[in-house]
């Protein structure tokens, strides 16, 4: 009788403890659907903020793309107009120029017969009226012309110097050094940095 009692009393405990299992296996598994649940919920509430996010982000980066691109366009356009008119400034002087030495060179024909006149004429000649007028207007027009960038090109007694001395007569003087220039037949005149024309000269030795 009491082994009987004491076998019902340990199937009673072993129910009890399967039970006791089963209601802890129970909650371990209702706590771990929480906790997965709560992770899902977790992750769908990141993965709207970053739904919500990248439009945004995604309009921002091209927006500031599409600034980028505007601003290097002005500054290209703002480095050629830049370069167009350093250019038209320089062809605008360059032609300037050239028309300046056109009529330079149209003009020094009219120095040259000034200067043929005054060297024909004698002391008491040059002390006429109209001489003096004439050499007076003949100052005041080299005058304007050097203002203007003419000058006139070093020669007598220098050294020759083909880019800017054109001989046409040679002559042997042992006073004076081998290539010096010992007369000018005909000035010669740079209008600015160029050679207007050359100096005609006679050069020893």
């Amino acid at each position: 009788m009491k082994n009987k009692n004491k076998t019902e009393n340990i199937e009673d405990i072993k129910v009890d403890a399967s039970a006791e299992k089963a209601e802890t296996g129970e909650e371990k598994a209702e706590e771990k659907a929480e906790e997965k649940a709560c992770e899902e919920a977790e992750d769908k509430a990141e993965d709207k903020e970053e739904k919500d996010e990248d439009p945004k982000k995604e309009k921002k980066d091209k927006k500031d793309l599409e600034i980028e691109s505007l601003n290097d366009r002005i500054l290209r356009q703002m480095a050629e107009f830049d370069n167009y008119r350093k250019r038209t400034e320089k062809e605008k002087s360059a032609m300037f120029d050239m028309g300046a030495k056109n009529i330079v060179e149209k003009i020094l024909p009219v120095i040259d017969n000034f200067e043929r006149g005054f060297d024909g004429l004698s002391e008491e000649e040059k002390a006429a009226p109209f001489a003096a007028g004439m050499e007076k207007v003949y100052k005041q027009m080299m005058t304007g012309l050097q203002e203007a960038g003419l000058k006139e090109i070093e020669a007598l007694n220098c050294e020759f110097n083909p880019d800017l001395h054109n001989a046409v007569m040679h002559v042997e003087d042992e006073n004076v050094g081998e290539n010096t220039i010992v007369e000018v037949f005909q000035k010669g005149y740079f209008y600015k940095d160029t050679v207007v024309r050359h100096s005609m000269v006679k050069v020893a030795n």
